[in-house]
């Protein structure tokens, strides 16, 4: 399976790559997730397939929905929604879904010959011992990750907003606050 291994590497590599020259957010994030779930082929090809599931799981699952949650509030107006959806044109899908295509294939030849995926020197991992380890003597880092998540989204929120409604707000409270004390003259 060395060469499971190597072409997950390889795909992670290019995918990786595209994210960092894609100048389009929505078209990076595909290839980002692409990249990490070749990540977790690497992974299952060293023989660590807790890790790749894992990695599915958190990375490639609930951070991503984390970052197309946060493009989706910057782009709110009608126009970005309409560019959008150029963006996600089927001619796009064409790098991604290759490159996905590519691990797909690696990952059921490997399943079905049945053969060891490698080893990784020392005692396998299971989830209960990653459990112990995070809510034992990492608690404090998993509960200070968790307050990091929660800043990057009340800033995500905060670059979200459209000041117009604040000015426009802002400007009725005024004006309604001048007429009040023109009234009480």
């Amino acid at each position: 399976m060395l060469i499971a291994f190597y072409i997950a590497a390889f795909v992670a590599i290019v995918a990786t790559l595209r994210v960092i020259t894609c100048a389009n957010a929505v078209h990076a994030l595909m290839y980002l997730i692409v990249s990490l779930l070749s990540v977790a082929v690497v992974f299952y090809a060293l023989g660590a397939p807790f890790a790749a599931t894992l990695e599915v799981i958190v990375y490639a699952g609930a951070i991503m929905v984390l970052f197309v949650f946060v493009i989706m509030m910057l782009n709110l107006n009608d126009e970005m929604i309409a560019r959008e959806k150029r963006w996600l044109a089927p001619a796009v899908w064409v790098g991604p879904g290759m490159l996905g295509a590519v691990l797909l294939i690696v990952m059921l030849i490997a399943m079905t010959r049945g053969e060891s995926m490698g080893s990784i020197e020392g005692t396998p991992l299971d989830a209960q011992q990653v459990g112990m380890a995070l809510f034992g003597p990492y608690v404090l880092v998993v509960e200070l990750s968790a307050f990091v998540l929660l800043a990057a989204l009340v800033v995500a929120a905060h670059l979200g907003r459209d000041d117009r409604d604040v000015a426009e707000a802002t400007a009725g409270r005024d004006g309604a606050a001048s007429t009040s004390a023109r009234s009480k003259r």
